[in-house]
């Protein structure tokens, strides 16, 4: 498996050790580093360019895209969705198999005219937009498990026919098309929660048949973290590995995880590059 990895300079404590952090990791010749903007960059790397504002433009309306300019965060928000973007355009071209999207500023509360929650552009809903109109893809499947609903991804793919949309969270179960909704309780084992996914997701998609399989992971639910679902730290890499397999199976290996909530710099030092040694295998 070839794995991308595509990383941008950002604030905050979350990310301090990266991309120090993956330095084993990247002396595996399948695994290439895409990167932007941070300090001391080795000149080894490849650049991770930045999409066109005019590409977020099939997704978010003109008001909402202005607004986020004018805040602090637009360069950040900008460099999260070409990331997811750039990742998904390797996969399809068979230049990667697999990746892995380090984001500032995550996908899943931006809609097409509002955002929240950390989130200002939904880049897989970007990345699929763009795939369809230039690359003819069609069909696609999209896992959260942040904590949270993703109320904005819910609202653009609710009509979506050809978008197989789960997302794993508090809220009550729903079922919209094939926007659906599987509540979490509040305090859940990584036993029942995979077995959640094994059920709920992972037949549909078989079903399903999707080219292209997006990973919204989240780990604000594990203990400690702000949406604590009382969840370990190794259910994360359980679940890599239960997506990987079905990714290898299904759609070839293509899968590409965006990193969404989560707050504690120790789980992502610990977690991020466990996960990505498992896209890597």
């Amino acid at each position: 498996m070839r794995t991308g990895i595509f990383f941008h300079y950002q604030k905050g404590e979350r990310l301090r050790d990266f991309p120090e952090a993956l330095k084993e990791i990247l002396c595996k010749d399948n695994v290439l580093l895409y990167d932007a903007l941070y300090p001391f960059k080795p000149p080894s790397t490849l650049e991770l360019d930045p999409i066109p504002i005019e590409t977020l433009h099939h997704i978010h309306s003109a008001q909402m895209i202005e607004r986020v300019r004018r805040t602090s965060d637009f360069e950040g928000a900008l460099l999260s969705a070409s990331g997811t973007v750039r990742a998904a355009e390797k996969v399809v071209k068979g230049e990667i198999d697999n990746a892995f999207v380090f984001t500032g500023y995550g996908d899943h509360h931006a809609g097409t005219d509002f955002f929240g929650g950390g989130c200002y552009f939904n880049g897989a809903a970007v990345a699929v937009s763009e795939l369809r109109r230039r690359f003819g893809a069609r069909r696609f499947a999209i896992i959260d498990t942040d904590a949270h609903h993703g109320d904005g991804s819910w609202e653009i793919f609710q009509e979506d026919l050809d978008v197989l949309y789960v997302c794993f969270c508090t809220d009550p179960f729903m079922e919209e098309n094939n926007n659906v909704n599987i509540e979490i309780p509040w305090k859940v084992t990584d036993q029942e929660y995979l077995a959640l996914v094994r059920r709920e997701f992972l037949s549909r998609m078989r079903k399903f048949q999707p080219e292209i399989l997006f990973w919204n992971w989240g780990y604000d639910g594990t203990q400690g973290d702000y949406g604590d679902l009382g969840l370990t730290e190794n259910f994360h890499i359980s679940l890599a590995k239960v997506l990987k397999v079905v990714a290898d199976q299904v759609l070839k290996g293509r899968l590409i995880v965006v990193l969404c909530g989560g707050s504690r710099r120790d789980l992502a030092r610990y977690l991020i590059p466990e996960i990505i040694t498992v896209l890597a295998a």
